[in-house]
């Protein structure tokens, strides 16, 4: 199911994406996922997902495909609310046309989606019921970024996941961050899976063979994963309401996904 979003967070037209069962979606969870840099929508329709959906039978998730353009790192910025638009338009757009149970969400992504991922849990600690991060573009210092990640110092400081992570308990949902052992982020990968456990947050993780690449094969395990989460698992950790004031100034009572 492919639907257009005319976004008034990033002033343009988004082209996602709905992977429905036949027959509907009504009641199913949904596993938000977010492509990568300079990659569309698109870009994670494979094979290998059709087939693992096809082999989950009933537990299989109603699979969104949300637009993060070239390179947002789906955070707000100079350029858009990329970040806020995900949040407030795209997955109450999605819960709207899929009939998806509101419940029973969970987020994920590769690479810069998975940066996307772990950022967009850690604002909206009360939205997501299980968080994957696959290869996720993370890094120690805004140095290393690669142009075009973010606008500049203040704004990657503002989005820095392993600081931010080693001085407070960032996420609540179990988490899956798994990266190949020659991928230039599994060093920061690492890190920031010893800061989330060192918080308290269930992590599983998994350094693989190879390097910044192979998700579609391993696209089966991602979602029997998911699956598991999404079965019976509701948002349950609510961090206080200080905290979310404070962390997640953007929460209103927005249409299609009301406030937990």
């Amino acid at each position: 199911m492919r639907f257009t979003l005319e976004s008034k967070l990033v002033h343009r037209d988004l082209h996602e994406v709905l992977v429905v069962p036949s027959g509907g979606g009504r009641g199913r969870p949904l596993l938000v996922f977010l492509h990568g840099r300079g990659s569309p929508s698109n870009a994670n329709l494979s094979q290998p997902l059709f087939n693992a959906l096809h082999d989950l039978g009933p537990r299989a998730p109603i699979v969104f495909l949300p637009d993060g353009g070239d390179h947002s790192y789906w955070h707000d910025r100079a350029g858009g609310r990329w970040g806020t638009s995900v949040l407030r338009e795209a997955i109450p757009a999605a819960l709207d046309r899929s009939h998806a149970d509101r419940r029973r969400v969970a987020i994920g992504g590769i690479s810069m989606g998975g940066f996307g991922a772990l950022d967009l849990a850690r604002l909206a600690p009360s939205r997501f019921c299980a968080v994957g991060a696959h290869s996720a573009a993370l890094w120690f210092t805004g140095g290393d970024t690669p142009a075009g990640a973010f606008d500049d110092a203040d704004d990657f400081a503002r989005h820095d996941l392993i600081k931010l992570a080693g001085a407070r308990r960032a996420i609540y949902a179990p988490t899956w961050i798994d990266v190949g052992r020659a991928d230039p982020f599994a060093r920061a990968d690492t890190k920031l899976m010893s800061e989330l456990r060192a918080h308290g947050v269930s992590v599983k993780f998994q350094l693989v063979s190879g390097g910044h690449s192979g998700w579609a094969h391993r696209m089966p395990r991602y979602l029997q994963w998911y699956a598991t989460r999404l079965r019976h698992l509701q948002v349950r950790a609510r961090p206080a309401r200080a905290h979310l004031r404070r962390e997640t100034p953007i929460f209103r009572q927005s249409k299609g996904w009301p406030s937990r």
